[in-house]
């Protein structure tokens, strides 16, 4: 049976044990971004997974004009996904992991979500949508129009995380609602 705070203190623990971060997945490329808006696009240097999970140790994979360029295309569609929260393979309410995707305006698609350990200057990141295992679902769909830039993702996720009053369920109802 669930045990509020002690429950989740203990599935924490579980996965600190098994050197992971918080849904189990090794870690995947990521952007995240730094204090004053800038963002770095880093890449693990043992990622093998494509569950899109996050957590260093991380090297930047993009910079100078093509970060930029990144960081400011707008965005034409969002969609909040959901997944099963790993390695426990558990989706139970709270106990799963949700990030929005965006479809940017050059047709390309990315993850915009949060979590413990993702980034070093921030625990929202951006990674590219091919390494999104088949195990996440659309929850919801909004259209933007090119209204919103993956800046303001990033910014609306959050640069801290925490897992009772921060986590990736926040940071992703936060960044749905930029369309309203």
């Amino acid at each position: 049976m669930w045990e509020g705070s002690n429950g989740l203190r203990r599935i924490k623990r579980r996965f600190q044990q098994r050197g992971s971060n918080h849904h189990g997945a090794p870690p995947e490329p990521a952007a995240c971004v730094l204090p004053g808006g800038a963002a770095v696009l880093e890449t693990p240097l043992s990622s093998s997974s494509s569950s899109s999970g996050g957590g260093g140790p991380f090297q930047a994979d993009l910079s100078g004009q093509a970060l930029t360029n990144l960081y400011n295309l707008r965005v034409m569609t969002a969609e909040r996904m959901k997944r099963p929260l790993e390695p426990l393979n558990v989706e139970l309410g709270p106990i799963s992991h949700t990030g929005v995707r965006v479809t940017l305006e050059d047709g390309s698609k990315w993850l915009v979500h949060k979590g413990n350990g993702f980034g070093r200057s921030s625990q929202t990141v951006v990674t590219n949508a091919r390494h999104m295992s088949n195990k996440w679902r659309v929850i919801q769909t909004k259209d933007l129009g090119g209204s919103k830039r993956v800046s303001d993702f990033v910014r609306a996720g959050g640069i801290d995380y925490n897992l009772l009053l921060d986590n990736c369920h926040f940071g992703s109802r936060r960044m749905m609602n930029l369309g309203d």
